[in-house]
């Protein structure tokens, strides 16, 4: 079974780790899904790309055009800058928190999962991420592993870019496998 009538949603702003965004980006449209990158705002937005600015990524869709409800799963790069600017908008969370609830397939990498902290997503649940966010994972309640990929109830989440090809296989994995519905937040 291909993705051909699968819809992913990759959520992100600028400061997204250039290769967090791009290589689940084009693996999940290589399995034959629809992808589009959802941002603050229209345009274009700029990728971080090891120690310096990377390429831009053209923005498919807005937060304000996009609904959780079009989408069979969310992924959410990492890098420092990213996350961090996502997790204080209200319109990032709240459409996180609502293709989760949906039972649908959340995955975050790097810095990433901070956004399944601020959504209560982490509390209960085992996850990795990069190292140096291990403790806030832990401080929220995540059951934090050292692995290159962790799932639990279709939430998949990977340390690096390093891990970039086992979490794009997970992700498709999980897709295929649908909805969990036996997930809930704890």
């Amino acid at each position: 079974m291909d993705l051909n009538s699968k819809k992913i949603a990759i959520l992100a702003t600028h400061g997204f780790e250039q290769s967090e965004l791009e290589v689940p980006r084009d693996r999940l449209k290589k399995a034959g899904a629809a992808v589009e990158v959802v941002s603050l705002a229209s345009g274009e937005i700029k990728g971080w790309d090891k120690k310096d600015w990377g390429r831009p990524v053209k923005v498919d869709k807005t937060l304000d055009q996009a609904a959780a409800t079009d989408y069979d799963a969310v992924v959410l790069p990492g890098g420092q800058i990213n996350p961090d600017l996502l997790r204080v908008e209200a319109k990032a969370l709240k459409f996180i928190k609502d293709i989760f609830d949906a039972k649908k397939i959340v995955a975050a990498v790097c810095h990433g999962p901070w956004l399944l902290i601020e959504t209560g997503i982490a509390k209960g649940r085992k996850v990795t991420s990069y190292r140096s966010i291990k403790t806030d994972m832990e401080n929220a309640g995540a059951k934090w592993q050292d692995a290159e990929v962790v799932v639990d109830q279709g939430v998949v989440t990977s340390r690096n870019p390093g891990d970039l090809e086992a979490f794009s296989a997970k992700i498709i994995e999980e897709i295929k496998e649908g909805r969990h519905t036996q997930r809930s937040a704890a």
